[in-house]
């Protein structure tokens, strides 16, 4: 550490504790905090707010002094942080562990190679596990040797003020041994944007007073006791995303099957004339869906939003007049999104709170708010249950993330895909409607609306029999559906002729779609 380096005017203005200032460092100084097995915390989710340079650093040290598997490190983020670094460090061997969601072609590659053990959790429920000390049994002092953290200011106190995510930074912060900040000065402070809340263990937990989106309840900085951060380090590098998958015909067709079925509740009653609080997950769907209100296709005004994360397609709603507040964990725009967010930052600033991941994904909070919940899945079977993580069971994506957190508590649950992937050996595509998933993460008993760009199949109160029926003929894909109907129609008989009937399946051919799949390179097959 050097206590001679001399703070910037930038780095001066953000830090409001001088004494803080003491504690500059470069990255590189800082290799010794990081031994062979250390358990790492890092801020960030879903690629924004995360540190850059000290995890830069490391990997530099380790490629310089080629010590590829030498130094290896068990990983805690929020969600996923940046897939560059990432990326970098699952290739340099630098990951012995790491939870609870990430992104990158290397980091899957190295869970999937079995180089990297992945443990997969609920986004709500992994930084509260963490603080009861699951993650870390095996540690002398059963806690994390380090957290690095950026922050985009710090307060006279020593208190972080988070950049453009909080996920699990409170709770990470609050089991770390040692803190090392990265106060990113090129981006503006987001000093107001944010509503802190740190988490206590039972049975000292407190409710959490939220009637509304826009309830503030906590602190808009992270406390921190200023003796446990042993460095600051000033980084001028953004965050990097990428633009946004853009909508095609296929994810505007699910998006208008989704915005009538909304039409439709408004209509019957069940749902108010302003909607309740919408949840909205990643990908072209989800922007289609978004876009589409935003565009006015269903008039629907005084929206309020209670999501994980903001995308491009939000600053639209909020563009257009029809969406009054929103608040989420992250706000992850497009490079194009983030310079429109900082241009017009009045306009926005007063509209969005972000929170930590806790309190965004809290499933009681979800289920009091009666949030609309709408995820992409990766497939979906016959009776609702639906797999988001696990390509033929087996090849992990990216993690469940919080669409289960907010698939069980929501007031309506909609999971929406597109009724057949592309693939390179089948003209049509893979379905994403089969007999039985092949990893099952949402339930049946969680689900209530399937929707395809084929349509859209509301499953709320029916039996299993009943359910099936009505995604096979309502979200299938025609060329696949005579084969579903054909798999559910023998199953049915067979099984009703045992005595087995309640839900239907033939356990010899269940996953003959997909072994199909790996066998010839479609699922369409002959007969069951």
């Amino acid at each position: 550490m050097s206590g001679s380096m001399i703070a910037s005017a930038a780095l001066k203005a953000r830090v409001r504790r001088p004494a803080l200032l003491s504690k500059l460092c470069k990255a590189e100084d800082l290799i010794h905090h990081f031994p062979n097995g250390a358990y790492i915390g890092w801020s960030g989710f879903t690629g924004v707010g995360a540190p850059k340079l000290v995890p830069m650093a490391l990997a530099d040290h380790v490629e310089k002094n080629k010590l590829e598997g030498q130094l290896r490190y068990s990983l805690f983020v929020g969600a996923s942080s940046g897939a560059e670094v990432e990326n970098r460090w699952a290739k340099l061997d630098m990951i012995e562990r790491r939870t609870p969601h990430q992104v990158g072609k290397e980091i899957a590659k190295g869970i999937n190679n079995g180089k990297i053990k992945f443990f997969d959790k609920h986004l709500s429920m992994f930084p509260v596990d963490l603080l009861y000390g699951f993650y870390t049994m095996d540690r002398p002092k059963n806690r994390l040797d380090v957290a690095v953290i950026e922050a985009s200011a710090i307060t006279e106190e020593g208190g972080i003020i988070c950049g453009a995510s909080v996920g699990a930074s409170p709770e990470i912060i609050q089991m770390a041994d040692k803190i090392i900040i990265e106060v990113n000065t090129l981006l503006p402070s987001f000093e107001g944007l944010h509503d802190i809340t740190m988490t206590d263990l039972p049975p000292r937990r407190k409710p959490y007073l939220i009637m509304s989106p826009d309830d503030r309840i906590g602190t808009p900085h992270i406390p921190v006791d200023p003796d446990r951060i042993v460095a600051i380090v000033e980084s001028r590098l953004p965050d990097v995303t990428n633009d946004n998958a853009p909508e095609d015909a296929t994810s505007q067709a699910v998006a208008d099957n989704l915005i009538e079925f909304l039409q439709h509740e408004v209509k019957m009653g069940r749902l108010p004339a302003n909607l309740l609080p919408l949840q909205s997950g990643i990908g072209n769907i989800a922007n289609a869906v978004i876009g589409g209100l935003a565009k006015g296709k269903a008039s629907f005004s005084n929206l309020t939003v209670w999501t994980e994360v903001l995308q491009d397609s939000f600053l639209d709603l909020f563009d257009s007049g029809h969406l009054n507040f929103a608040t989420a964990t992250s706000v992850r725009f497009s490079p194009d999104g983030f310079k429109r967010f900082y241009k017009d930052w009045d306009r926005y600033y007063d509209k969005l709170i972000l929170r930590p991941q806790t309190v965004s994904n809290h499933p009681e909070i979800i289920r009091r708010l009666g949030v609309i919940g709408m995820n992409t899945p990766v497939e979906v079977d016959i009776y609702a249950h639906a797999n988001s993580t696990n390509v033929s069971g087996s090849r992990m994506l990216n993690g469940l993330g919080g669409s289960a957190d907010f698939l069980r508590n929501a007031k309506i649950s909609i999971m929406h895909t597109p009724s057949v992937r592309p693939s390179k050996t089948d003209p049509t595509g893979v379905s994403c409607i089969v007999p039985m998933c092949s990893h099952v993460d949402q339930t049946e008993h969680d689900l209530d609306v399937i929707v395809t760009e084929q349509g859209l199949a509301d499953v709320r109160g029916l039996s299993p029999r009943e359910r099936a029926r009505v995604i096979i003929n309502k979200c299938a894909h025609p060329d696949y559906k005579p084969q579903l109907m054909d798999y559910f129609e023998t199953a049915e008989r067979i099984c009703l002729k045992k005595g087995w009937g309640h839900q239907p399946h033939m356990l010899n051919t269940v996953f003959k779609m997909h072994t199909e799949l790996e066998r010839t390179g479609t699922m369409k097959i002959d007969s069951w």
